[in-house]
């Protein structure tokens, strides 16, 4: 009977083991599994149900490793995530600051083009993603918004024009 609990158990338990059913969405994204491949992440999903079958099993750790050794690397790999989450916010990418930059591009202006960088007087460059064009547009130092939009994409309009770009920012 005990071996028969086992059967129906044991496999339930190990399916609930998915890390992404563990975890909230923040702190996957902290710990940097978001950067793991779908074939890494089930490696890691077989990996973590494979620990808790033989745990369920056996409710003895493996040989060698105390409930405060796993604790401790738990809290080591929390803690290394919570930095690397810290830093990639801080990063160009995530870009620190929310707000519109209003200012003037340095030299010579000739319009949008994709792949074109953009480098403001504030000494921030910004390099455009999107196919939008301008005709015939020319100036030196003109004024600029850099705004954000929805999802993460900032939006460069140059004043005088109605059209505007999806830029990214380089540095």
């Amino acid at each position: 009977m005990i071996a028969a609990a086992l059967c129906i158990a044991v496999p339930a338990f190990a399916q609930q083991a998915k890390i992404e059913d563990r975890v909230s969405a923040a702190e996957f994204r902290a710990a940097g599994l978001n950067k793991l491949s779908d074939a890494e992440l089930a490696r890691l999903n077989e990996l973590l149900a494979r620990d808790r079958t033989a745990v369920a099993l056996t409710s003895v750790p493996p040989a060698g490793v105390t409930t405060t050794d796993v604790e401790a690397r738990i809290a080591q790999a929390r803690e290394e995530g919570r930095r690397e989450a810290a830093a990639d916010a801080g990063s160009l990418s995530s870009a620190a600051s929310r707000e519109p930059i209003e200012s003037t591009i340095v030299g010579a202006f000739s319009g949008f083009a994709q792949g074109r960088q953009y480098t403001l007087a504030n000494g921030q460059v910004w390099r455009q993603t999107d196919g939008a064009t301008i005709s015939g547009a020319r100036g030196n130092d003109v004024a600029v918004r850099v705004r954000p939009g929805f999802m993460g994409v900032w939006w460069l309009k140059v004043d005088g024009y109605n059209t505007q770009t999806k830029v990214e920012r380089v540095r």
